[in-house]
């Protein structure tokens, strides 16, 4: 039996299931309402900090699901194409709206659209799904064209709930649910498909039952604590995402 391919086939059916549903962005994408509300803020000041984002006009959203990433990103002007292995989470996607989104189902370790032809492409929540990071990274570098960014969120695997998650998981021979992430790992295969300027952004996020104080761990104040001790943001956040530019070409910069 191969493990491996159990696993993605296993979540591909779960994604599958959400979307025949959920009606709701987060249910279909299988996130809760407080998860996807925290990642879409982020992703929102992200966005609105990095002119390099704001002026990329063209954008692949990989694994887009509901749309949630897509219409924003219209929202701000860009022309984006949604990408899925889901065809329900597609089907629902189409029904919200922002008619200039143009559809595609497939898997985002085979992208069969033309390398190097989008200003920009986006992950979320499709690492921790996957068996390993290294071909949807390589996936996306190709799929931007010299000068673009790629930005990927994923499952902190130096969480303290996840650190204490795995080795329940491991003490009790159950299999993993999830796939965690490190940030050296996800650095270390941006690097090595030639994307600079990495970038972390640690994404904290609490439990519903303590949402109402989500705002707190979203101040400055909390931000520059874990940009100035990087070993906080790597134990507290639940988080992370990352972004990485591509390498401009030698003789076309």
């Amino acid at each position: 039996m191969n493990k491996p391919r159990s696993f993605e086939k296993l979540w591909r059916k779960r994604f599958e299931n959400f979307a025949e549903q959920a009606e709701d962005d987060a249910g279909i994408a299988g996130w809760s309402p407080t998860g996807l509300d925290a990642r879409l803020r982020k992703f929102k000041e992200i966005w609105h900090s990095n002119s390099h984002f704001t002026n990329k006009k063209k954008w692949l959203d990989a694994g887009c699901g509901a749309g949630t990433y897509s219409r924003f990103i219209v929202q701000q002007g860009g022309e984006v194409v949604g990408l899925d292995y889901s065809l329900p989470s597609l089907q629902k996607a189409r029904l919200k709206g922002e008619s200039s989104i143009v559809w595609c189902v497939a898997d985002i370790n085979k992208i069969p659209l033309k390398p190097g032809y989008f200003d920009g492409a986006i992950c979320f929540g499709v690492i921790q799904a996957l068996n390993d990071s290294n071909h949807a990274v390589s996936s996306l570098s190709h799929a931007v064209k010299p000068g673009g960014y790629i930005c990927i969120d994923a499952l902190n695997s130096r969480c303290l709930p996840h650190i204490w998650e795995q080795i329940s998981r491991r003490i009790q021979n159950k299999p993993m649910h999830l796939r965690y992430e490190s940030v050296e790992n996800l650095r270390h295969l941006m690097k090595k498909n030639s994307l600079v300027n990495v970038q972390l952004h640690w994404l904290p996020i609490l439990p519903a039952r303590w949402y109402r104080y989500q705002w707190i761990i979203e101040t400055r104040v909390a931000r520059w604590f874990f940009n100035y001790f990087p070993f906080l943001g790597q134990l507290l956040s639940h988080s992370f995402i990352i972004s990485g530019q591509r390498q401009q070409d030698i003789h076309s910069a």
